[in-house]
């Protein structure tokens, strides 16, 4: 089965319902040993483009990945960055705001880590979640410092929130930063699963905690978040990618492939040497060649 990012993306404009999107799909493998091997020929393929990437100096790409409790986040950068050069990309999660943080605007603390150009940026939850945890914990809001007449209308935070977001990531593309925004969409019964088996595996019941499954209580709020933050904030600069995550394995493909597609859409070449450059590197290769003898 050929990958076809397009399927995935959320069109500008749409309004999503969620039960519309598959948490599962036809697996894009036969076996997993094909598996194995067709991720292991984007890695290095996504290797060899972020080589050039790094070394155009053009661009740079940020890779934003948003989604519940248990939907494979970590795995998926994890698996398909697994080939990058450390040098190249750099991986930030933010969890709960300092208090530094807070004295700031909401965008403040995830603006400051944004990737230079030449390099990959991952955001592993985002300022996204301004619009998400605080918008199903609105008393998150009273925390913020914000102005008293901010918080009379509620509804109009989301709304400015929403239009913030929009503003920065067309600022960001009209300056040469690409944005790839990725929901690992998640089902309530799969995540139940990987609980109970968090639970029972000594290597990962350290991620988990009773505040996870205290969440679980809000799984139908936090589906309106999400659906009126993929339907306000995809655009044809950033769109959203809603990937199917009940199976991992097939994530972590469709996942893959979304990257590299916008890679190889983005203008890039090696560096061509000026007629001086190439003058000095003439000179380096004589004075190599006497030093052998």
């Amino acid at each position: 089965m050929k990958i076809k990012p397009a399927e995935f993306r959320v069109p500008p404009g749409m309004k999503v319902d969620l039960e519309k999107w598959p948490t599962r799909g036809k697996p894009p493998y036969k076996s997993k040993k094909h598996y194995k091997k067709r991720l292991a020929e984007q890695v290095d393929e996504l290797s060899t483009l972020q080589r050039l990437h790094y070394a155009s100096n053009r661009y740079a790409v940020l890779v934003i990945f948003q989604a519940m409790d248990a939907a494979g986040k970590d795995g998926a950068i994890r698996h398909v960055m697994s080939g990058v050069n450390p040098q190249g990309c750099q991986v930030f999660s933010f969890s709960h705001p300092s208090a530094t943080e807070l004295d700031h605007d909401f965008l403040w603390r995830t603006t400051r880590s944004l990737p230079e150009r030449g390099r990959i940026g991952i955001f592993n939850r985002s300022y996204y979640e301004e619009v998400l945890i605080v918008r199903v914990h609105p008393e998150i809001l009273r925390t913020q410092s914000l102005p008293d007449e901010l918080l009379l209308d509620e509804s109009a935070i989301w709304k400015q929130r929403y239009a913030s977001i929009v503003n920065l990531e067309d600022h960001l593309q009209n300056n040469g930063t690409r944005v790839i925004k990725i929901f690992l969409h998640l089902s309530e019964k799969e995540q139940q699963k990987r609980f109970l088996a968090r639970i029972d595996d000594p290597d990962k019941n350290w991620k988990f905690s009773l505040a996870d499954i205290e969440e679980r209580k809000f799984w139908a709020d936090y589906m309106k978040a999400y659906e009126a933050c993929l339907s306000a904030t995809s655009t044809r600069a950033a769109p959203w990618y809603v990937v199917p995550a009940d199976d991992k394995d097939s994530a972590r493909l469709i996942v893959a492939e979304i990257i590299l597609d916008v890679f190889k859409s983005l203008k890039m070449s090696y560096p061509r040497p000026t007629d001086k450059r190439r003058e000095e590197l003439q000179s380096i290769r004589k004075r190599l060649v006497r030093s052998a003898r």
